[in-house]
């Protein structure tokens, strides 16, 4: 399906892996430029690699909740591939885990900080280049958490519920300047995250890493009926068509790709 973005610039972020880097790999295919951004160096340079020898990948390591280091980045993309006009904000953390009497401040500043405030940040450095252009696409990936929480993910569970909140404040304000935001919610994808999630369940348990993973299926995540993770390909899926010219009457929406985990309709 052409999804009509040939020529577009996309920034992704939290692109060196999992989610960002399939979706950067689905719109590259579809024409655009793609601009990858994480905190890594190394890892994001294997990233852009992986995505072969084009023009059309660029890549920029930034810490999203350091507002300077977004405002460098913001430079050397202008100087380098123009101003974008597709904003995938995918950076984020599983922060602190643990009951909340078990929870510090300092944990929930931390969390708050890379899940809620960085993505602010991100969109309040680059949004002014998609009013520029009276086209624009911003898609926040947030997570099955912001409306299904879970008590020992609760700083986590709180920065994805604002993360909906901001995004469809947001779409309400831009909309009518041809931005428009929306949110994707995945839940159990195969990524580093829930990698190292299901490493750290299988050394707590005894167990080999696929027999954590079905038993977290079965005890934690019972309506996911399909009995696996999602893979990153699935949600990169969806992301790309919100990015395109295919969504233009989609706003302010949530899409979970999330296997029927969260048990509501």
């Amino acid at each position: 399906m052409d999804l009509g973005i040939k020529g577009k610039i996309a920034l992704i972020t939290g692109a060196d892996s999992g989610i960002g880097l399939a979706t950067a790999r689905m719109l590259l295919e579809e024409g655009a430029t793609v601009v990858l951004n994480d905190k890594t160096t190394d890892e994001l340079q294997k990233a852009a690699e992986s995505l072969g020898n084009d023009e059309r990948v660029l890549h920029y390591s930034a810490d999203i909740t350091d507002p300077d280091a977004l405002q460098e980045m913001h430079e050397k993309i202008k100087e380098s591939a123009g101003t974008i006009d597709i904003l995938v904000q995918n950076a984020g953390t599983t922060g602190e885990t643990g009951l909340f009497h078990e929870l510090s401040d300092e944990g929930w500043v931390q969390t708050l900080e890379e899940d809620l405030l960085g993505p602010v940040r991100v969109v309040k450095e680059f949004l002014p280049d998609l009013r520029e252009k009276g086209w624009g696409r911003i898609v926040f990936v947030s997570s099955e958490n912001g409306v299904q929480p879970y008590e020992d993910e609760l700083p986590y569970d709180c920065s994805k519920a604002g993360i909906l909140a901001l995004s469809k404040g947001l779409s309400r304000t831009y909309a009518k300047e041809g931005v428009l935001i929306n949110t994707v919610s995945p839940a159990f994808i195969e990524t580093p995250m829930t990698d190292k999630m299901m490493e750290e369940r299988a050394e707590e348990l005894g167990v080999s890493v696929d027999e954590a993973i079905q038993s977290f299926l079965k005890e934690e995540r019972p309506f996911i009926e399909l009995g696996r993770r999602g893979k990153p390909e699935e949600v990169a899926a969806v992301i790309a068509w919100l990015c395109s010219d295919k969504a233009s009457f989609i706003n302010g929406s949530n899409y979970r790709v999330d296997g029927g985990s969260v048990a509501t309709i």
